[in-house]
């Protein structure tokens, strides 16, 4: 489950907090894309969901779908709805489509509400097996789960995306903001071939 979260965070440029609250409604298989709800400054986006994932994920929501289904039998309260959807819609949280696409294994108490329920898994269960990953495979360099999100951006600009298509998969507000990945990109420069060799 860990590499299907590394491997989203970075097929997708998620940022952690965004992929551990993925929920199922979220995932459009048939699409190929991934809304991301109330990402950073409160602004959902779409990004690609990568081709090659799609049967893990499939898996992963069969998994889900267990311990879903176990909860509804135990008669569980549903998961935590953002903001006052709870009021509005108050067994949305007990719908399929609004679970978590990374249950958490245990119930915890909602610090919200003391009421006991399922949520999300913890990020630090993937930012732990993450710093393993990263030990066993003898890398020395600074590495966090962020750099897979970082490699999103930076590996887009050298295949010869443009910046304002790459703003937009991050979700950044401010086009300077994608702009830092512009000097990891430039290193690539001896690679390009001049217009006039294409003749």
């Amino acid at each position: 489950m860990h590499r299907l979260m590394a491997m989203l965070i970075y097929g997708c440029g998620l940022r952690l907090s965004e992929c551990m609250g993925l929920r199922i409604k979220d995932i459009e298989l048939e699409r190929g894309l991934v809304t991301v709800r109330s990402g950073k400054g409160d602004e959902d986006r779409v990004t690609v969901l990568p081709e090659s994932l799609m049967e893990d994920i499939r898996e992963q929501m069969g998994r889900a779908r267990g311990i879903y289904e176990e909860d509804r039998r135990r008669g569980l309260p549903g998961v935590a709805l953002p903001y006052a959807l709870e009021r509005k819609y108050p067994n949305a949280g007990k719908k399929w489509e609004w679970f978590w696409l990374f249950p958490s294994q245990s119930l915890s108490v909602d610090p919200r509400t003391a009421t006991v329920r399922r949520h999300h898994m913890h990020p630090a269960s993937l930012q732990r097996a993450f710093k393993r990953a990263v030990q066993e495979a003898g890398i020395d360099k600074p590495v966090s789960v962020h750099t897979l999100r970082h490699s999103f951006a930076t590996h887009l600009l050298e295949s010869g995306y443009d910046i304002r298509t790459v703003q937009e998969l991050l979700g950044h507000k401010h086009l300077q903001t994608t702009m830092i990945y512009t000097h990891v990109a430039k290193k690539n420069l001896l690679s390009v071939k001049s217009p006039l060799d294409a003749i």
